[in-house]
């Protein structure tokens, strides 16, 4: 699912009146149908209450009026505040000759601001997308005074005072939503940590808008969805052996730290790689034999650390980096697999894949010259804190995503920046932001569990590299959200979404 800029999704919206022969008014009655079909399926017009619907003067104010009267005819009590100005868009003015006269109406003023009680829901439909500046004067008067008052909010498309695609200045008056309903395709605003108390939880309605516009727009932003991934996991034939998935190797654990190797190793399994070697310090091997008896077990001659790199000519996949600690002979077996990496694998001429995470992406962020000797489309993992190692900090989300697309497209590689929305950059500037997952796998192994997702994809010969990598971040979250339907968020562990990954992958 693609992610456009404000000025695309104006563009979206002219493309689909012409293409379907529709009126400007037309195309906001079906946006004003999909928010009260969304509405009335949350609040029941008891519940509701007396309804404040705040409108400013263009078509997001449109909307509102259209959804006031939508709401009015459902059974609901509103009022409607309109916010003053000398000029209002056609289709405002045809929804407020439809307002029915039994609504109640009144025109916002510096001193005659809404009364906002606490408890009150309140629709906000002053100014969306068409946005291009921060709010000032009344418009920003009235946001202030809607915040302060601390009352549940719906904004319809966007919250007031939000760019679609672009930071606000710090300081810029901003409707703070519980809900946020929009239409068509997500917003980038919706993606990214700094705007989630503004647009709280959010719902895209589909409202049929251009498909063919939507086909041959340019954007590098996406949104996975499992529409995205249907059907690209290749089924198991018949007749397929444990030679057909792959040969995956994972160099992982120090002393105090193979928790992250078996968790790794573990979810590598439940990923569907044919063949699985672990390379692990020696003070490792009982518990990684006992916990993973399906894997096989190298062990180092260092007890807590790993000092060697194995022959790699058996393996189709690498991983590195879960709990590997960062000892100077860590680094050095670093500095091997990519050097060895390098080489082409086969008749191909391809790379050997790696998937390098954790204490490994931290020795790279530490010695910054081994970036330069990053295979092609080799896979990295990084949290937030990690990717700014690789790179500088941030001044904000925004600013990240320039980072990201920079890194990814420069070194050639694939960047998976963990967190809600998970982005995956490739080396063509694309970012794809990923659907599944939730707050419950913000908990100590979770990183490891991708690791070895990726790493059993990676594995499979069948799989591109960029669309193995955005299958397994997606069935990572997937496992996460089918153990959190089980345990709740606060008692999910690492463990829980190894468990679920075949599920997960099955429904793919």
């Amino acid at each position: 699912m693609k992610i456009l800029t404000a000025a695309q999704t104006r563009q979206l919206d002219q493309a689909t009146l012409r293409e379907q022969h529709l009126l400007s008014p037309e195309l906001m009655e079906r946006a004003a149908t999909a928010f009260v079909k969304w509405f009335s399926s949350r609040f029941a017009p008891a519940e509701a209450g007396e309804i404040l619907l705040l409108c400013g003067p263009g078509n997001n104010g449109g909307d509102g009026l259209a959804a006031a009267r939508l709401l009015q005819r459902a059974g609901y009590r509103l009022r409607v505040a309109l916010l003053p100005t000398e000029k209002q868009s056609a289709d405002w003015q045809h929804n407020r000759h439809m307002l029915p006269n039994s609504v109640p109406v009144v025109e916002i003023g510096p001193a005659r601001l809404p009364k906002i009680d606490p408890s009150q829901l309140v629709i906000d439909a002053l100014f969306g997308t068409g946005l291009s500046r921060p709010l000032a004067g009344l418009a920003a008067k009235v946001v202030q005074h809607l915040n302060q008052a601390q009352a549940r909010v719906v904004a319809i498309d966007l919250p007031s005072g939000l760019f679609a695609d672009a930071p606000q200045p710090v300081d810029s008056a901003v409707v703070r939503a519980q809900h946020t309903v929009s239409f068509g395709l997500p917003k980038l605003a919706f993606l990214l940590p700094q705007n989630a108390e503004l647009v709280g939880e959010w719902q895209v309605m589909d409202i049929g808008l251009s498909a063919n516009f939507i086909a041959e727009a340019v954007t590098p932003w996406h949104y996975t969805d499992a529409a995205t991934v249907a059907g690209q996991l290749p089924p198991r034939p018949k007749f397929s052996h444990k030679g057909t998935f792959g040969h995956a190797l994972l160099l992982a654990g120090s002393r105090g730290k193979m928790g992250a190797a078996v968790l790794s190793a573990g979810a590598c399994l439940r990923s569907g790689v044919g063949l699985l070697t672990a390379h692990i310090p020696g003070c490792g091997y009982d518990i990684f034999q006992i916990s993973q008896p399906e894997a096989m077990c190298l062990t180092d001659k260092q007890a807590d650390f790993i000092s060697e790199l194995p022959e790699l000519k058996p393996y189709q996949a690498v991983a590195i980096g879960p709990g590997l600690g960062q000892q100077p002979a860590s680094l050095a077996v670093l500095r091997q697999l990519l050097k060895a990496a390098a080489k082409p694998l086969d008749k191909t001429g391809q790379p050997l894949p790696l998937v390098i995470d954790a204490d490994a992406l931290n020795l790279l962020g530490s010695h910054r010259a081994l970036l330069k000797q990053l295979p092609e489309n080799t896979v990295l993992t990084p949290h937030p804190k990690e990717f700014e190692r690789l790179t500088e900090p941030a001044r904000d989300d925004y600013h990240r995503l320039e980072l990201l697309r920079d890194f990814a497209t420069e070194h050639r590689c694939l960047v998976v920046l963990k967190g809600a929305y998970t982005c995956l950059a490739t080396p063509t500037g694309e970012l794809h932001f990923n659907s599944t997952g939730n707050a419950g796998m913000a908990t100590g192994g979770s990183g490891d569990v991708l690791t070895g997702v990726l790493l059993a994809l990676r594995a499979h010969a069948q799989l591109p590299a960029f669309e193995a990598v955005r299958l397994g971040v997606y069935a990572h979250g997937r496992a996460g959200d089918l153990a959190a339907a089980l345990t709740g968020m606060a008692g999910l562990v690492a463990g829980d979404i190894v468990r679920h990954l075949g599920p997960a992958l099955a429904e793919v």
